[in-house]
């Protein structure tokens, strides 16, 4: 469905659409429903969740408990016993046929990207393509890489040695809402094809999209229970998931992540963390100043900003500064923001009334202590609650915010 169109109410949000444009449900709620039944959950609570593009409902998405969690990790770790006595063939054989169902129905998962996150479409297709490409690869590669090898010995003539690789057992993963299909999947393949199970808690706000792709992993034949899902709270539902997992993937913030950093060590478990950013892009003096330009583009405007490697700072020489300037501002002036499905918009929403305003604040804070707005710097409700157009600063100087901290945004 499009921005505007509306379903009908769910079950629970909301009373009454006709009095509340923002009460409209942007999803089929059946399709929503079943969705959320894949999260385990007990408390009947519910986080409602909302499109950054018009402010529609969503889904009223469960929340789980710590109790929720033990027993998610309890089904997981009797169904990966089984699942690690099946055949390589057949566990790379799932990664190849979800590899063809991504691209086979990238049409509905582009949409739930875009409804959830916000971002434009040729962004959301970078999360479709790199699921598909992980899947590919590691079908490939899995028995190259997890098959037993024959190391030398110190005395080869009276001993052998044989690396055998096990899996780890159940695996977490917690994942982010800025690339909600890919980073909700993308750890859990290679999990899955050495033989783990997994319990993964995507972030509640773009929890359809991960919802979707483990949809789809059933129905390329993943058995039930080997893949578990809970929702809530990071302080809650988050530790008691690094309490318990066999190994844990964390994707967010820098903060976030020495937490669990810590709480593995304090297990002597294994752990995987991406974490934030403050990137700087050096643009050097005999650089090609014309791709230089439209490469900071891409860099700094994918998906709005929100990616942990986008590029926060740039530094030119000063023999070309002017040069790329021009052609750096003359790109942005050409860009194409949009709350819509097309594959020509540049540059789509932010994905929460919070992340808008930490823009904000980091540029309106910037510019009190004297830096200069090149382009943009304001919000665009024209376009969509949570549009905030693409910005420029300039004499951008240690004290202000947006020099310290990650801005997450078109900054």
């Amino acid at each position: 469905m499009r921005p505007g169109s509306s379903a009908g109410p769910g079950s629970a949000g909301p009373a009454d659409p006709e009095l509340d444009p923002g009460a409209t449900y942007a999803l089929d709620p059946r399709t929503v429903s079943r969705l959320l039944s894949r999260i385990r959950a007990t408390t009947g609570e519910t986080a409602t969740t909302t499109a950054p593009f018009t402010g529609q409902v969503l889904a009223q998405v469960p929340v789980s408990t710590t109790d929720d969690v033990r027993a998610a990790f309890a089904r997981a770790r009797r169904a990966q016993r089984a699942w690690a006595e099946t055949e390589m063939r057949q566990r790379t054989r799932l990664l190849l046929d979800l590899h063809d169902m991504v691209l086979d129905r990238q049409a509905e998962i582009l949409d739930l990207i875009q409804w959830e996150s916000g971002k434009a479409r040729k962004h959301a297709f970078e999360e479709v393509a790199h699921v598909a490409m992980t899947a590919r690869y590691y079908a490939f590669t899995a028995h190259r890489q997890l098959s037993d090898t024959r190391r030398l010995s110190w005395l080869p003539a009276v001993t052998s040695v044989r690396v055998n690789r096990l899996p780890k057992g159940v695996v977490g993963i917690i994942s982010p809402w800025n690339y909600p299909f890919t980073m909700a999947l993308s750890d859990g393949l290679p999990a899955l094809v050495a033989g783990n199970a997994v319990v993964s808690k995507p972030a509640s706000v773009t929890s359809l999209s991960a919802l979707f792709g483990l949809e789809l992993l059933a129905e390329a034949g993943l058995p039930d229970d080997v893949w578990q899902v809970v929702c809530g709270p990071g302080a809650t539902v988050g530790a008691a998931l690094v309490d318990i997992a066999d190994y844990v993937c964390f994707t967010g913030s820098t903060r976030t992540g020495r937490a669990v950093a810590t709480q593995a060590a304090h297990r002597l478990i294994g752990c995987s963390l991406e974490l934030g950013g403050k990137n700087p892009m050096l643009v050097l003096r005999d650089a090609a100043v014309s791709r230089a330009a439209e490469g900071a583009v891409r860099a700094c405007f994918s998906s709005a900003g929100q990616l942990c490697v986008s590029t926060e700072r740039l530094y030119v020489a000063d023999e070309i500064y002017d040069r790329f300037l021009d052609l750096f501002l003359r790109r942005i002036r050409a860009m194409r923001l949009a709350a819509d499905f097309s594959f020509a918009t540049d540059m789509g929403s932010l994905v929460s009334r919070a992340q808008l305003e930490t823009v904000t604040a980091h540029v309106d804070d910037a510019v009190a202590k004297g830096a200069t707005v090149l382009i943009g710097g304001r919000p665009r409700p024209d376009i969509g609650p949570l549009f905030y157009e693409p910005t420029v600063l300039a004499g951008v100087r240690p004290g202000m915010a947006c020099h310290r901290d990650e801005s997450f945004g078109p900054v």
